[in-house]
Parts: structure tokens; sequence; C-alpha cells
């Protein structure tokens, strides 16, 4: 039997939330392929990527030998004597590589937002709005899934969104295959029908696979969250009153007063967060564009006088403009944060700005610093 003619008569319905089809890629241990590619004699070692004291991240190999990240470093050398270490304070190839996995991402959608180096959404509605109507009424029949579908649910080929979200997942295995062929960079997909359910449904298979959420399967992944911590959307300080309540599950927060959580949080905060809960999410993908704001930092176990202070103030500034004179753009402002903790793990923030003056505006165009 044809299902052609019924779903193309429905592609107009493809404006509303839950005909969307985005994806969240998430890319394999970022830092630690960077450095793999860079030196591909590291490929097969346990490898861990090293910021002062820490293993920020690890690859595979090592995650099998006990490694996990942000692990200190003395503790990963005792569960794994032979891991190799590499020094990843400098971001710069990072950060570069980065901007070019959402440049091949762009080439298959115009709507792609960043999250952080190794993430990224793509909005594909459209692009699979053109793919349905470009195939052939029996082709559909044809369709099938690329990658693991959540929950082993069956595929209906008669269901307009199911055969959406297969469009979807197969324009999110040709971009996953890009990535490895262009850049070498393996990484997971989630497909579904908003950001949530995507970031969610990335992650069920690793490394280096994909998975499609179904709509009729989206309570079942809310509901494998053991605790409302692993909800995107909600804050470590969101998830403390929230606990204050009496809430830590997905079900806990279902079922509370909606008067309840307006009164703690306020209403736009308790609205989104309930509405999360139940997987809707509704919220666009934004695309990124260059960035606004350029930033350097680095940690320091003491920083005592003056002089140091400066010393590295000034290293940071170097590599900031640095990175300014590359962009071409001219910045406006500088702000100028010192984070202090204590020893009861307590951070207090300070942070003065100012607006820079014209004539050094003027030599930074000129790329003097």
């Amino acid at each position: 039997m044809s299902v052609g003619p019924a779903v193309h008569d429905r592609v107009v319905a493809a404006g509303s939330s839950s005909s969307r089809v985005i994806v969240h890629v998430d890319l394999d241990c970022f830092y630690a392929q960077v450095e793999m590619i860079s030196n591909p004699e590291l490929k097969g070692k346990p490898l861990g990527v090293q910021q002062k004291f820490l293993v920020v991240t690890c690859n595979y190999e090592a995650r099998e030998l006990g490694v996990k990240k942000l692990m200190n470093v003395r503790d990963a050398k005792e569960k794994c004597p032979q891991l190799v270490l590499v020094n990843g304070e400098d971001l710069t190839r990072y950060r570069e590589i980065s901007y070019k996995v959402t440049e091949l991402l762009e080439e298959f959608s115009p709507v792609v937002e960043r999250l952080g180096f190794d993430e990224n959404f793509v909005d594909l509605t459209e692009m699979v709005e053109k793919r349905l109507q470009q195939l052939p009424s029996d082709d559909l029949s044809a369709l099938t899934v690329s990658g693991h579908v959540y929950n082993d649910q069956s595929v209906n080929l008669h269901d307009v969104l199911h055969i959406r979200l297969l469009v979807g997942s197969q324009i999110a295995a040709e971009m996953r295959e890009a990535m490895y062929n262009q850049l070498g960079l393996t990484g997971c997909a989630g497909v579904a029908s908003n950001k949530l359910l995507a970031k969610l449904v990335s992650g069920i298979f690793k490394p280096n696979q994909q998975t499609v959420l179904l709509p009729e399967s989206s309570q079942d992944l809310i509901h494998s969250l053991k605790h409302i911590k692993e909800m995107p959307g909600i804050g470590y300080k969101t998830a403390k009153r929230l606990e204050a309540l009496g809430i830590s599950s997905v079900h806990d927060l279902q079922n509370v007063s909606s008067k309840i959580l307006e009164k703690e949080l306020g209403i736009p905060i308790a609205q989104r967060i309930q509405k999360l809960s139940f997987g809707e999410d509704n919220s666009p993908v934004t695309p990124s564009g260059p960035p606004q704001s350029f930033s350097e930092e680095d940690s320091l176990k003491k920083c005592s006088s003056e002089v140091e202070a400066k010393s590295k103030i000034q290293e940071l500034l170097a590599s900031l403009l640095n990175r300014v004179c590359q962009d071409g753009r001219k910045p406006h402002t500088i702000r100028l944060t010192i984070r202090r903790h204590s020893s009861e793990k307590h951070c207090s923030r300070e942070s003065r700005q100012c607006s820079i003056p014209s004539h050094l505006i003027q030599k930074l165009g000129t790329g003097m610093s």
C-alpha cells in the first residue's frame, strides 16, 4: 500500500512544534580526538587530556581501564599506570576545530546552534520537508531508519511524524559521515522533535552512534532520568530549591502543584521546567553566528603578589589580543574577572569592566597590540 499521498498532504503541518526535526550532535571525547588527530601515534593508547591537576577528558581506551573525566591526575595514574597524558591548557586547536565542525554542519542546514566546543543543535525541519517533497511517493514505503530507535519502538510508515524523523536520521548519518571524512572526528547524534529530547537521546548509544526518538517513547526517556539534576535546563541552584520542596524525580516535578512551583520559582521558570518534565520544549535552535565576545582564563594554586597577577594578566591578554586581531572585528569593552576559591569550596567572583579607548581600537584594527 502506498502511504505517499497521505504524507505529502500533511507536509503543510511542518510548522508545528511536534513536526520539527532537531538533531543534537555530540563529539566523542573531543579534546582527546583532536590530540589523536594531531599525533596518530596516540591512537589505540589510553589517553588523557590534562589541565592543571585534572584529567578533563580521556579516550575510550582510558575509560575502559577506569579513568574518568575530571579525575585527579594522581588517581588516574593509579587506576591506569600506562595512561598517556597530554597538556590541554591551550584551547586554540580545540576552538579552531570546533568551529570547523559547526561550519560543516551549516552546509546541511543554516540553523545550527553551538553548545560549547563539542555539541551542536541542528534544525533539519526545512531540509526534511524538501527531501519529502522530492521523494517519489512509491519510495516512502522503503524508508529505513539510520542508527537505533529508542526502546526498539516499531516505526509506523503511515505516521507522518515517524516519516519525518526517519528522514532526519538519514541526514544525521550523512552529517556524521562528513565529519569523519573531512575532519577525522566521530560523534553521537540524537534525532527528536525538540532540543531537550534530542540532547537526552543522543547519549543513549555511545560512542559514534545515533538514536532516533519517536514521539510515543518520549515519556519513557524522560522517566529514565534518575534525578531532576539530569534534566537539561534545570541548573544546580534550581535543583536545590526543588529538593527543598521534596521534588527529586521527574515524576515528582510532573505532579507537584503548579501554584507551589510558581510561588517558589516565579511563574516563567516554574512553567518552563514543568513543561520540560513532560518532554515539552518549544525553544528554537538559535544560529550562533560569530562569537559576541572572546575570553581567556586560567586558574592558579597561588597568586599572592601584584607582580604575579600582572604577569598572568599580560599573558592572558596577549592570547586574547591575538584572537581579536584574527577575527577582524573591533572590540569596544574589556572586562577583568577574578574568582577566589576558599577551603570550603566556596567561590566569590568580582568583575570590573571599561570601554576601550578609541586610539587603542584603531591600533587593534591595524593588527597592533
